[in-house]
């Protein structure tokens, strides 16, 4: 099982891009033709990406539709948002797609980068596991205990909320900022007295460690990630942008009513098993959202908890990465 679940390092936000091969490769008749755009300079498009687009560069969807227009795709993987996002800010790839908080950070280290779409909350796909057998009951018996969590992560700030919320300074616990799988090693060795994490890690610790629930993110998550570029390539390729959405929301609708091909199809990509897949799958909201003032305003509170609980070193506006209203109704799709 650890072999399995180690395959899935990164996997946060794996789902959105499944589909059977006729749905993934049927064109969108109604979709704009990127090259009528007098606007669309790129001839290539660069999409960093974490294993969880895997899928959605595996069935080879963003090739299918840009093709024709003599646009090619690369794809460049990182083993976190906070890397992509700087290669990003360097201007080496075009486009991301991270959890809330890393783009936080970036925007306080100086980076460049632009929202162009959000990503639904699943609420439920993330959670604070203690040991089966621990004596922490509840949130307060956090206090002075070693937490681990990916620094700068959704699970991050899950904590964060979730310490607030039931009056617990995050000063009061002790945190060990460790990746995904050294968390889970050290979860497993009893180093640490609770674990922070997002499905399927979370649901792999359950079916393989018997992982205590303490709290999910239910009540207290209330957005997702975001899909990210850089304000040059969407100011002259927003055609462009606009076909990437399209074809990521239309296989985001596919899985939401098939998540037991979802399920099935993830488990053998990426050599997970079916049921730890399936728990994942099932507590997944799929969709993408567009950037409108209530998330802009939900994000620009994650940046002003951070810089109070001094985690990034100045204070972040979230607007100066956002575009106007009449600049995402040019590319974002209909929901």
């Amino acid at each position: 099982m650890a072999g399995a679940f180690v395959t899935g390092v990164c996997l946060s936000l794996l789902f959105a891009a499944c589909s059977s091969t006729s749905t993934v490769n049927s064109p969108n008749p109604s979709a704009t033709s990127v090259a009528n755009s007098a606007s669309s300079k790129a001839t290539l498009v660069r999409f960093g990406y974490q294993k969880s687009n895997i899928l959605l560069k595996n069935k080879g969807v963003l090739e299918k539709r840009l093709s024709p227009d003599g646009i090619s795709v690369e794809w460049i993987e990182f083993p976190a948002g906070p890397q992509m996002l700087e290669a990003m800010n360097v201007g080496s790839i075009d486009f991301g797609h991270v959890g809330e908080s890393p783009p936080i950070f970036a925007q306080a280290a100086g980076a460049s980068l632009t929202y162009i779409a959000g990503i639904a909350a699943s609420p439920a796909g993330s959670a604070i596991l203690v040991p089966q057998n621990s004596a922490i009951q509840k949130v307060t018996d956090l206090k002075g205990k070693k937490i681990a969590f990916q620094k700068g992560s959704s699970a991050h700030l899950l904590l964060v909320q979730a310490l607030e919320k039931y009056g617990v300074k995050y000063s009061e616990i002790e945190p060990k900022y460790l990746p995904p799988a050294d968390a889970r090693a050290a979860f497993v060795k009893g180093s640490v007295d609770a674990w922070v994490i997002w499905d399927p890690f979370y649901a792999a610790a359950q079916e393989a460690t018997k992982a205590r629930v303490l709290i999910d993110g239910t009540g207290i998550n209330k957005q997702g990630g975001y899909y990210l570029t850089t304000r040059k390539f969407v100011t002259e390729n927003s055609q462009i942008v606009k076909a990437v959405l399209e074809e990521i929301q239309q296989l985001e609708e596919w899985a939401k009513q098939n998540r037991e091909e979802v399920a099935q199809t993830l488990s053998s990509v990426l050599g997970i098993n079916i049921e730890t897949m399936r728990k994942a799958t099932n507590r997944r909201t799929f969709g993408i959202v567009p950037i409108n003032d209530e998330l802009v305003n939900l994000q620009q509170q994650v940046a002003d908890t951070y810089y109070q609980l001094k985690l990034i070193p100045k204070q972040v506006n979230v607007r100066d990465a956002v575009l106007t209203k009449e600049q995402y109704a040019a590319f974002s799709p209909k929901v």
